[in-house]
């Protein structure tokens, strides 16, 4: 089995009054030649937006982008004609294609919105842009994985354009989880939203990432109450 922690503290960070960003890798002005993906894992940004600001009208292609609230309220347009407000327990996917341009805001004014923005690069170029989100029942990832994401529009939570499954899980202190990978080629980056896991005795903490292949199985266990999301993905 290959491991690589990503402690929370060695993240990129961008600071614009407006918007706190830190970096899981790169992106924007951070740059490590050595933090550049996890397999198909490009993105990881956790982000923290001020009341009634946010993201102007930008463009993306060819990326499948995944947004996840975990405070607050998000709001979405796009030049398909989409909008949406999304909270936590709902999950925002774009599927950019052959290019789209977006915006997103926080929809409150006085309440601070924190999200995690998630993109992976899609096993196909040049789709149809596409745009979805759904609402998750948040009870369902307690003590359990809650599947949010996979590659097939039938599925459990969104969908997108890569062989990747999401998973969720909000964790009592003492909980235990046995995962299997779909396929042994693939990777499982682990991003520990609030608490602290362990795995094979590697703590990992509050917003660190810790990635993980070249085995079939693994377990983890909660050392407290912890909110996690799981994100297998290709390695190749």
């Amino acid at each position: 089995m290959k491991t690589i922690l990503h402690k929370a503290e060695s993240r990129g960070e961008a600071n614009f009054g407006w918007l706190h960003s830190r970096h899981s890798f790169s992106f924007g002005n951070y740059y490590d030649s050595q933090r550049m993906n996890f397999g198909a894992l490009r993105v990881i940004n956790d982000d923290r937006v001020k009341g009634g600001e946010g993201f102007g009208t930008h463009p993306h292609r060819d990326m499948e982008i995944i947004s996840i609230p975990l405070t607050g309220t998000l709001e979405h347009k796009d030049s398909m004609g989409n909008s949406g407000v999304i909270k936590q327990g709902d999950i925002q996917v774009m599927s950019a294609g052959t290019g789209i341009h977006h915006s997103e805001y926080n929809h409150n004014k006085d309440e601070e919105v924190k999200f995690l923005q998630i993109w992976v690069t899609p096993n196909r170029k040049g789709v149809t842009p596409r745009y979805d989100q759904v609402t998750l029942k948040v009870d369902d990832r307690k003590n359990a994985l809650q599947q949010v994401l996979s590659p097939k529009s039938n599925d459990d939570g969104v969908w997108i354009h890569q062989d990747a499954w999401f998973y969720m899980s909000n964790l009592d202190a003492g909980k235990s989880l046995d995962y299997e990978l779909k396929t042994e080629t693939n990777g499982v980056y682990i991003f520990v939203i609030t608490g602290q896991i362990e795995i094979e005795g590697q703590e990992i903490n509050t917003r660190d990432g810790y990635g993980i292949s070249g085995t079939k199985t693994f377990s983890l266990t909660a050392k407290e109450n912890s909110e996690l999301l799981l994100m297998e993905v290709p390695m190749h």
